[in-house]
């Protein structure tokens, strides 16, 4: 490629260059993918200290405590101060008991409070959202719980 330049109108051939900028336009628009979001959670992040809480709600939040041992593996489950040692299945089907109940009129308000120890593997914290926000039934999905807020542990 080469620019012309007339040295008596003291113009250059712009062709080109539109030409390269039309190559470029081109091979961007043929190689952009779409990629779509990975993981739709609607999760609160719980205040700062000197925030104020809202209390919209009148019903309790479901609380399910997520405990670890020393070596940051899933010791328990525990849902509203019930045990389910570290069965994630059960952890479902106590959330599908509690919000999916014919006589709950806030059932698409209920939330769920998720307080995982601090130093508890973040797979286990991503298994237990999985298992709260839904599930994969043939081939389609079936949400559970949209509202799952996180909840800091409350010191003694």
């Amino acid at each position: 490629m080469k620019i012309r330049v007339n040295l008596n109108r003291k113009k250059f051939d712009m062709t080109p260059m539109i030409d390269v900028v039309f190559q470029l336009l081109i091979f961007f628009v043929l190689t952009f993918r779409i990629v779509l979001p990975e993981g739709d959670f609607s999760i609160k992040i719980p205040p700062s200290n000197n925030a104020v809480e809202k209390t919209d709600l009148p019903q309790t939040p479901i609380r399910v405590r997520l405990t670890a041992d020393e070596n940051g593996e899933l010791n328990e489950i525990i849902i509203n101060d019930v045990s389910t040692g570290k069965n994630f299945k059960e952890l479902r089907a106590r959330i599908l008991m509690t919000i999916g109940m014919a006589e709950n009129p806030n059932e698409k308000e209920m939330e769920v409070e998720l307080t995982p120890d601090d130093n508890l593997k973040y797979t286990y914290i991503i298994k237990a959202m999985t298992h709260i926000t839904g599930e994969l039934k043939n081939g389609r999905i079936v949400k559970i719980c949209d509202r799952v807020k996180f909840a800091r542990i409350k010191q003694k």
